[in-house]
């Protein structure tokens, strides 16, 4: 009774006064939600309309081929023929070509296995049935056949799988809805062969000839349906007692690409034997393929090219729009449409121009047959109006076989027309009630890695995969694995501006996911924060108490919840003081649990350094052993105790570590809800992928944040995204990382990520970038990491010239550690994860190369301005361009880190004057040479094309193009001078950033103590904690008020003494200070979130005391191992520096040997001025030539991996507005305490069924 009229007290405001409120964005309001939902509706119609125009173009241009064959046609003479059959065979055997390439693409960047022989032959028979199907119908028989027949005759392809899928019912003894479309769709195939039959054959018994072609063309098309037999042999062997069924079955799916690869070449040579076999047989002869007038070249050259590209660019576009849900608008319907499309477009010209033809002859009466022989048959070719009144009539010439003007004819044409075509709307009907993931895998959406060229709209719609849909199946389907987020960030002297990023985006999380609400099944999530050395001694104080950096933390988290709790409040309503929540003393320090306000947790650990180990990875190491060492373990531990079976157990646990996630934050992430969908979609879709991290924005002002967002920019722009294209991403950031559980708990990743350092490089690889070396122990153990651009999240930069050096003085070193390592484990790396081959690493060695050489191609670039603006011998510019940095380099290993830091800054502003000369001078030498075709211009030209490019495709990042200038005068800086900084100082493993801020009002640091004075001052701090804890626990069952405690009156001693419980020997210490600990003092400061102590489980409380003991007692390194420590840093320092610097130094030293002694072997290049004419002679020495061309080749594959990650991502993302809710609007329903609040405000996206 007493709780609940507190807790109706609560919802009345505390101070009616205090009713202005500061709100900070907490939404995403500069996200114009309207405008993208326009754009995707607009996105949506497009890709539909693109779907539609390039199946219709696809099928045209392959049915223009067919008829220019026809031995009765004329745009292409009767000698000319084997041409036109020799394109129709290039159409067939195009998609073969592209999935070889694809495929022997795919074999060797990832691991492929060779299947067995038996499913090798078992793949190639049906690959011979039904390429041969394709080249005898397609070649032989349609050729013969009227235009009509030709564009349905295809859709008869679909009678073996709508057989299958009568089969695959009967099988698996299910019967749904979509069992009887697919056994009408048998029987309208059949009347529609037989209709055709009856027509062509009927109408003369006499012609032999009319008769073998309708065989092959029924015969033909039959084998031509074995091409989707995969669809439904799954389905098959999913249900067949026979074991070797199974086994052939699971061979393919492991063995894709070889077998691909098999079966692409196969499928060609079969098309070129048929055409090359049926030429000589039909008294062609080959030769005439060397001479075809320009003309018929023409024609046939555009009409191929139009059919390769459009059946490619639908084939994609198709899968496009499955995979942004626009399955019945965006697939169905335009691909259902396309048949009568090409039917109408070619069918209603030879319409109007036999209605024209009628029209001219005055009302005289006339037939279709007489039109044929009197204009149609008898006409010259004559192309001076156009192509297209002759192709007309070649079109209608297909059809004078029959009498259009007898209804019978008419009327056998249309039924079996109609009959095909609704035998394949009905076969292909239930892909309309097709379930898909937000993100579908293209291998779950198309059985086969190809498509059909010549019948393009049959082969994507047959392809589709198959699965019989049952209500009970529907309903069991329904429910997705829920994955469990764990937030994880760390902190320690992050800013109030900072820390209040992001606990709004907690709490902003919170809302849009909230606890216990069954419309949101895809996550939950519980937030926890690892605040380092947050407790420091306070004079006349028992305890140790929080510092005002963890201070402002709980502060920011009250103001927060006071926020967001009252966001949908009116007048009067406004809470301000909130719901209690719990404090609790730890071994490691303290906790604070706060329930948000729509039922999630957010947990922060303050972590007291003189209890458990600081720093940031070893606050992972904490959070990685509490958060899936003991919450997920030990509950099947203790299942097991209780005597649950092993067998039992082991696929819960392993589905909870599939679908347990880590979200890894830094203190001052700020992100919205969707993009941590996005990372978990990645996730959840793909099991292979251990981690995935999305797009890093630095924030912040000044030109130092100005060149760290360029430099972000195309760091995400082109490497991240050829990593995750062609390989594997190398480093997953620490600020905005989603991991999965079961990839951190695997065997060398969690365990060695705990390993102290003591070695020289573990210090530099464990401890300076510890998110590289995680995604390393990955990568080594086969996991896949990717980069989701769509997911953004943003961090603070440093800001100024020193915060930056020292902050990449950590990341370089680190970088090259964990290459290095990578690449010295090549074999075993790609051999176990299929994301990392021998290409890949190939092209990270390059890489890697080129930071090596950086400087020295620094000193070149500007050896090169400085011949041309002071009119000098290269080698003498080279001697020049070389001095200032060898000077750098010799006073880094003399002066102390500030001073080089500030020597650095002052050369960086020198360089970035002679880098705008240089880049003058480029465009100098452009005007004066009077040519852009030298290969420095082109390099230079290129680069800048690339870049805005990129830019332009990244349109609401554009506008960091402008900062490319800056990049630009500073790459100096960044590649010669801080790669001289950093390696100089690898020998410095302090953390560089973030050291030196005070807190705000913090006191100035004391000086050190002795080793007496910490012991002592450790015994007084334990003593009077214990001391705490009895008088807080006498305290709180009296009262959930906290009270301050009062100071017990002592007479006034010595301080900082231990307290002896002898009489004459006693020295009593003043303890004044207001709190005696850091329990009572945020009880106190909490005025609208009242803090209840409360105490840990005896069994979690003996974790963390174990966990302290094993992993993570604070280190206290003697001294003599300090220094030997320090000593084999500088050693490892100077080792690493003569070789990176002797590398650089000897590429130097050729370049002036071939620029001193003019050796002949320069490549000589031919200077081409605009009018493309040769105006002298460029020299370049092939060293720098050789670098420079593999630099572009590289920039070039960045450019094309980005533009295919771009395609996906805008996939992705459409995807995700089709599916995804919009978690909680603004309301006028409240927040009520002890109460799950109803989501009733939650409006979902609007989206089609698809």
């Amino acid at each position: 009774m007493e709780r609940d009229m507190e807790d109706k007290d609560r919802d009345f405001p505390k101070r009616p006064w205090d009713t202005a409120r500061e709100m900070p964005i907490i939404e995403d309001e500069n996200t114009p939600w309207k405008m993208i939902k326009l754009l995707r509706f607009i996105t949506l119609c497009a890709v539909g309309l693109i779907v539609f125009g390039l199946a219709l173009c696809s099928k045209t241009a392959f049915l223009l081929l067919i008829t220019m064959s026809s031995e009765d046609t004329k745009v292409i003479p009767e000698q000319q023929k084997p041409v036109s059959l020799l394109c129709i065979a290039c159409a067939l055997v195009a998609p073969s070509v592209l999935l070889f390439l694809k495929s022997v693409w795919k074999s060797c960047l990832k691991t492929s296995k060779f299947p067995r022989l038996a499913t090798t032959a078992l793949v190639l028979f049906f690959e011979f049935i039904a390429s041969g199907g394709a080249a005898i119908l397609t070649i032989v028989a349609m050729p013969h056949l009227d235009i009509v027949t030709n564009v349905t005759i295809l859709n008869g392809a679909a009678f073996l799988s709508a057989l299958l899928q009568v089969v695959a019912h009967c099988t698996g003894k299910e019967r749904s809805r979509f069992l009887a479309p697919a056994i009408t769709a048998i029987l309208l195939i059949l009347v529609g062969y037989g209709l055709f039959v009856y027509l062509y054959i009927l109408k003369d018994l006499s012609d032999i000839k009319t008769a073998i072609w309708v065989g092959l063309a029924v015969g033909a098309s039959l084998l031509v349906s074995f091409n989707w037999w995969e669809n439904y042999f799954g389905l098959l062997s999913e249900h067949s007692r026979s074991i070797r069924v199974k086994a052939l079955y699971y061979d393919m799916k492991k063995c894709p690409n070889i077998l691909n690869t098999f079966s692409s070449l196969l499928r060609m040579a079969v098309t070129f034997s048929v055409v090359g076999a049926y030429v000589p047989l039909s008294k062609m002869d080959w030769d005439i393929v060397r001479s075809i007038p320009e003309q018929q070249t023409r024609i046939i050259a555009i009409t191929v090219g139009v059919q390769l590209v459009s059946s490619a660019l639908c084939h994609w576009f198709s899968l496009a729009a499955c995979k942004m849900h626009a399955m019945r608008r965006c697939f169905l319907l335009p691909l259902y449409l396309a048949s009568l499309a090409v039917m109408a477009l070619l069918v209603i010209p030879v319409i109007v121009y036999y209605q024209d033809y009628r029209l001219s002859l005055n009302g005289t009466s006339t037939n279709f047959t007489h039109y044929c022989n009197a204009v149609v048959e008898v006409r010259d070719i004559n192309f001076t109006n156009g192509v297209f009144p002759e192709l007309v009539y070649d079109v209608t010439q297909t059809l004078c076989f029959l009498d259009m003007s007898k209804i019978t004819d008419i009327g056998f044409l249309t039924g079996y027309a109609v009959s095909w075509w609704l035998g394949l709307v009905l076969c292909t009907i239930h892909l309309s009630h097709l379930s898909l993931h937000r993100i579908q895998r293209t291998q779950d959406l198309f059985v086969r890695g190809m498509y059909e060229g010549g019948f393009i709209e049959q082969s994507l719609l047959l392809n589709t995969r198959f699965d019989i849909k049952t209500k009970e199946k529907l309903k069991s389907s329904r429910p997705i694995d829920k994955a469990m987020i764990y937030l994880c960030a760390t902190m320690w002297h992050e800013t109030y501006e900072e820390m209040m990023n992001i606990v709004i985006s907690i709490f902003r999380l919170d809302r849009y996911r909230p606890r216990g609400n069954v419309e949101f099944t895809d996550f939950g999530f519980e937030a926890h924060i690892y605040f380092d050395d947050a407790f420091l001694d306070v004079k006349g104080s028992r305890g140790r108490h929080l510092n005002e950096y963890a201070k402002n933390l709980v502060e920011i988290i009250a103001e927060v919840y006071g926020i967001f709790a009252n966001l949908d409040e009116k007048m009067f309503v406004k809470r301000q003081q909130l719901p209690k929540q719990k404090i609790i003393r730890t071994p490691y320090g303290g906790r604070i649990v706060v329930t948000m306000p729509h039922g999630n947790n957010i947990v922060v650990h303050f972590k007291d350094k003189d209890k458990i180990r600081h720093k940031k990875r070893w606050s992972q190491v904490m959070y990685l052993y509490y958060l899936l060492g003991y919450k997920l373990m030990t509950k099947y531990y203790a299942r097991w105790k209780k005597g649950e079976d092993k067998g039992s157990l082991r696929p819960d646990l392993k589905k909870e570590k599939h679908n347990t996630y880590i979200l890894a934050l830094d203190g001052d992430t700020d992100f919205q809800p969707y993009a941590v969908v996005l990372l978990v979609d990645r996730l959840k879709m793909y099991p292979g992928v251990g981690a995935a991290c999305g797009r890093i924005h630095p924030t912040g002002s000044g030109p130092v944040v100005w060149f760290q967002k360029f430099e972000y920019a195309i760091s995400h722009w082109l490497q991240k995204t050829a990593e995750h294209v062609i390989g594997c991403v190398l480093c997953s950031p620490g600020c905005f990382s989603l991991f999965r559980a079961e990839a951190l708990m695997c065997d060398n990743v969690m365990k060695k990520y705990s390993t102290t350092s003591i070695q020289a490089s573990q210090y530099v690889q464990y401890d300076q970038g510890e998110d590289r070396w995680l995604c390393t122990l990955l990568l080594k153990q086969g996991w896949r990491v990717e980069y989701n651009a769509a997911s953004d999240a943003y961090t603070n930069a440093p800001e100024d010239f020193k915060e930056l050096y020292n902050q990449r003085r950590r990341w370089g070193p680190s970088t090259m550690a964990n290459i290095v390592d990578l690449l010295g484990s090549t074999n075993m790396i790609s051999n176990r994860n299929s994301s990392m081959s021998k290409p890949f690493m190939f092209y990270q060695l390059f890489a890697m190369l080129s930071v090596i050489l950086a400087p020295a191609t620094i000193c070149l670039m500007i050896a090169g301005s400085l011949s041309f603006m002071l009119n000098i011998h290269p080698s003498w510019a080279l001697v020049l361009s070389v001095i200032p940095p060898a000077i750098y380099l010799g006073l880094c290993f003399k002066l102390k880190t500030d001073t080089q830091i500030t020597i650095a800054a002052v050369m960086s502003v020198i360089y970035a004057f002679l880098m705008l000369v240089v880049s003058i001078a480029i465009v100098a030498r452009m005007v004066i040479d009077q040519t852009i075709l030298t290969p420095s211009s082109i390099f230079v030209i290129g680069m800048a094309f690339i870049f805005f490019v990129t830019a332009l495709l990244h349109p609401q990042e554009f506008h960091l193009i402008f900062y490319g200038f800056l990049y630009i005068i500073c790459i100096p800086s960044s590649y010669l001078l801080l790669t001289i900084y950093s390696m100089v100082n690898l020998n410095n493993v302090s953390w560089g950033t973030r050291e030196n801020k005070p807190a705000p009002g913090a006191a100035a640091p004391a000086a050190p103590k002795t080793t007496k004075e910490k012991a002592k001052s450790a015994f007084q701090r334990w003593f009077s904690w214990a001391k705490c804890c009895k008088k807080s626990g006498q305290n709180q069952e009296k009262t959930l008020v906290p009270q301050e405690p009062k100071p017990q009156v002592t007479e006034p001693g010595p301080q900082n003494t231990i307290v002896n419980d002898d009489d004459d020997c006693r020295e009593e210490l003043v303890y004044d200070f207001p709190y005696q600990c850091w329990v009572s003092e945020l009880q106190g400061l909490a005025t609208d979130m009242k803090l209840e102590e409360d105490s840990l489980d005896k069994e979690e409380e003996d974790f963390f005391i174990e966990l302290q003991m094993k992993y993570l007692e604070p280190l206290r390194i003697p001294a003599a191992k300090q220094e030997e420590a320090k000593e084999s840093l500088k050693e490892l320092r100077n080792k690493i520096n003569f070789t990176f610097f002797m590398i650089n130094a000897l590429w130097l030293m050729a370049t002036f040997t071939l620029q001193t002694f003019d050796v002949s072997i320069f490549i000589k290049l031919p200077k081409v001025s605009v009018e493309l004419e040769e105006i002298g002679v460029v020299k370049i020495d092939p060293i720098g030539f050789m670098f420079i061309f593999g630099f572009a080749i590289s920039i070039l594959i960045q450019f094309v991996a980005m533009i295919f990650h771009r395609l996906n991502t805008l996939i992705h993302y459409v995807a995700f507005l089709n599916t995804e809710p919009k978690a909680v609007s603004k309301t006028n329903d409240h927040y009520l305490p002890h109460k799950k609040k109803v989501v009733s405000e939650a409006s979902s996206v609007e989206s089609d069924s698809d």
